[in-house]
């Protein structure tokens, strides 16, 4: 007999509803008809497991696959301290990035860099934190209109480029603490070695510098240029009633005339130390601007820390509110000068100019503003090479402060720098009257003194002023004309000063005296053409001298007017004329048309035709001559001398202390940065072939970008 079922039991555990038909006239479990087929409970936790596993590997494929840059949400995160414990409690409005309120879709771009923050709200932050550093700010006194939180906001600015230093007693303010100046770090100076950084490629105007940068007795060459920031610079009109004409610019040069801003202080007296240790603040801020006082520190502030697009909308906001602030406009031609850096513009940098001169004029600006500002002004206008309109300015500052004799001596080496060597005469010696032991004043009046070839004049300024260590004075050139007028006075303590030069890193050597040099080239007085590399040339030249004679003398007639007399007052007595083929790297006008079978001979070697810092070019020496001792500019060139006409005795070259005789048909190498001199005591002319050649260790990238001399 079967067992009984217990039904009551089984129903407990299964309870089966009554079958249903479906729209599709399929019988179903009622159940599953309402729940349209539903999930039991293992499919549902199947299901939540496979989602598991997907998100495990959707996570391990983005760290595998590196699909998300953590480092650079992690660093958002940081910038903009997001704190996600905030978010979840519902802390949004603490990131209200544009000030509107609340935190929406535009907070979110300003945190993460897509939108720029309004100036607006910079600006409140700005304040904010002034305010939280302190509490209790009120407006300063008039002794210290800046306040002490304040000293490092507008407390220095740089002296101009190539003007003097500026004086112990005015520290204008710059940003260069702290922002970039690639102007100011790769090309403007000459550096403690003496040697010139080729990062820049500078230029210069040829009539307004070269007597200032070739002045007898000098480097063979035209040293000061002015750095642009691209090659539109002169074509840009200056906005302001005093423009001067354009200038014709020449092929760039590496360096212009910056006088040496180093001073030494083992050389200085103890109570000329303590006077510079009490320099005084500048007053920049009027009585008004003192109770606007923190908006101008926000917007400083962004300006020193480099943020100078914000900057500059920070104070044309400010000039908005404040037309008739001085300091606003101040702050914003400094921003606009720095975004101008930034952006390498010229066409921002003149307005910059034209911002500076706008806030010089405002009233009620205060003596030491006005001050800076034009110092300023003119500093930029030198820059782009407005070197009349940097004279302009000048000599308006100096009518608005006589008595500043450091104002002075920027005017005489703005009058130097257009060549104006007797109006720059004439304000030494105003400045002279004055301060009669004024360092800088003494040499550059020395300077003056032996273009004028008044060599025994010149000696007790140049000397005095080195000695005195003043700023602007410790600069190779001053030694280099110092020693060479003892020279030739035939006073051996030349070398001293020689010596001392290099032992403050203007000379490479006593002997080797060129100011601008490319660090690390094998230097040594003579070479053979081995040495040097350039056999071939060198064969050209000694197989086919009869023919370059020939060429030269169908030229020497004085009635052709092709040989001229040098110009360089390196000649101690008699004639020496020269006729150049080839000057900085180009043909020297249609020279070549009258000796087409020499030039003809040289096209195919570059390193000769190709020297931008060098000359090829005829010489005769008439008996009777001497040529000073003296160097070329620039270790970066070697010179061949090819005899053509050579009298059997009388003639010879000293280089260093080794003095050699040339050859006819034979050339002679040497590196002309070296002191060299010449004597020409025969009974007729001497004719040789100089060929300026690049130096051999120079690299193909160095040959190509090395600005012209």
């Amino acid at each position: 007999m079967a067992p009984r079922k217990n039904f009551r039991n089984q129903a407990k555990k299964e309870v089966k509803p009554a079958a249903v038909v479906n729209k599709n006239g399929v019988k179903v479990e009622a159940s599953v008809a309402a729940s349209g087929g539903g999930f039991s409970g293992t499919k549902i936790f199947t299901w939540f497991m496979v989602l598991a596993l997907l998100g495990v590997w959707s996570s391990v494929a983005v760290v595998w696959f590196d699909l998300v840059d953590y480092d650079n949400v992690i660093e958002r995160a940081k910038e903009f301290r997001f704190n996600f414990s905030e978010v979840l409690q519902g802390k949004l409005s603490a990131y209200d990035a544009d000030g509107d309120g609340d935190f929406d879709v535009e907070d979110a771009k300003v945190l993460l860099g897509l939108k720029e923050r309004p100036v607006s709200v910079l600006l409140r932050e700005a304040k904010e934190e002034s305010a939280v550093k302190e509490p209790d700010a009120v407006p300063p006194p008039d002794d210290d209109v800046d306040g002490s939180q304040n000293t490092d906001v507008e407390s220095e600015i740089q002296a101009a480029v190539p003007l003097p230093p500026i004086s112990d007693d005015f520290i204008p303010d710059d940003s260069r603490d702290e922002a970039t100046h690639p102007y100011e770090d790769e090309n403007n100076a000459i550096d403690t070695k003496g040697e010139l950084v080729e990062k820049a490629q500078p230029q210069q105007t040829l009539e307004e510098s070269k007597q200032y940068n070739n002045q007898p007795g000098s480097p063979e060459t035209k040293e000061t240029v002015q750095l642009r920031y691209n090659a539109e610079a002169e074509s840009v009109p200056e906005p302001e009633a005093d423009v001067e004409p354009e200038v014709e610019s020449v092929p760039e040069l590496e360096a212009e005339f910056v006088p040496e801003l180093k001073e030494n202080a083992e050389d200085q007296p103890k109570d000329k130390l303590k006077e510079k240790a009490k320099k005084k603040k500048p007053k920049l801020l009027n009585k008004f601007e003192k109770t606007i006082k923190t908006e101008i520190d926000a917007a400083e502030k962004l300006r020193k820390k480099g943020k100078v697009e914000e900057a500059v909308r920070a104070f044309e906001t400010l000039v908005l509110q404040y037309p008739q602030s001085p300091r606003c406009r101040y702050g914003k031609a400094l921003a606009e000068d720095g975004l101008a850096e930034k952006m390498l513009s010229n066409d921002m940098l003149q307005k910059a100019i034209g911002t500076y001169k706008e806030a010089s004029e405002l009233p009620n600006a205060t003596p030491d503003l006005i001050k800076a500002t034009l110092k300023k002004r003119a500093e930029r206008q030198q820059f782009l090479g407005r070197m009349r309109g940097a004279l302009a300015t000048l000599e308006k500052l100096v009518q608005i402060f006589p008595e500043d004799m450091a104002l002075k001596n920027d005017l005489g080496v703005a009058h130097l720098l257009i060549g104006d060597n007797n109006s720059a005469k004439r304000v030494y010696e105003e400045v002279l009257a004055t301060a009669p032991s004024d360092g800088f004043a003494k040499v550059h009046y020395g300077f003056i003194l032996k273009s004028e070839n008044k060599i025994a004049e010149s000696i007790p300024f140049l000397r005095d002023g080195l000695e005195s260590g003043d700023p602007g004075t410790d600069d190779g050139r001053f030694y280099f004309h110092l020693g060479d007028a003892l020279q030739r006075m035939g006073d051996d303590s030349a070398y001293k000063w020689y010596e001392r030069g290099h032992q403050r890193g203007h000379f490479a050597s006593v002997w080797q005296r060129s100011l601008y040099n490319v660090d690390g080239l094998k230097a040594q007085p003579w070479w053979t053409p081995k040495d040097t590399g350039y056999m071939d040339l060198v064969k050209t030249l000694e197989r086919n001298w009869r023919i370059i004679r020939d060429e030269a003398q169908s030229v020497m007639d004085k009635t052709t007017g092709l040989f001229v007399p040098e110009e360089e007052n390196l000649r101690e007595k008699g004639e020496w004329g020269q006729f150049t083929l080839w000057q900085q790297g180009k043909k020297a006008g249609e020279s070549c048309r009258s000796v087409p079978k020499t030039c003809g001979l040289l096209e195919r070697y570059p390193e000769a035709t190709g020297c931008k810092r060098g000359q090829i070019k005829f010489s005769v020496m008439q008996p009777g001559t001497h040529v000073w001792p003296h160097t070329g500019p620039t270790n970066c060139r070697l010179r061949m001398h090819l005899g053509l006409v050579i009298p059997k005795t009388g003639c010879k070259i000293r280089c260093t202390n080794d003095t050699r005789a040339w050859e006819e048909g034979k050339v002679l190498i040497f590196d002309d940065s070296f002191e060299h001199e010449v004597w020409q005591d025969a009974d007729s002319y001497r004719l040789i072939f100089i060929v300026d050649v690049w130096h051999p260790e120079l690299t193909q990238y160095q040959r190509q970008t090395l600005s012209p001399i």
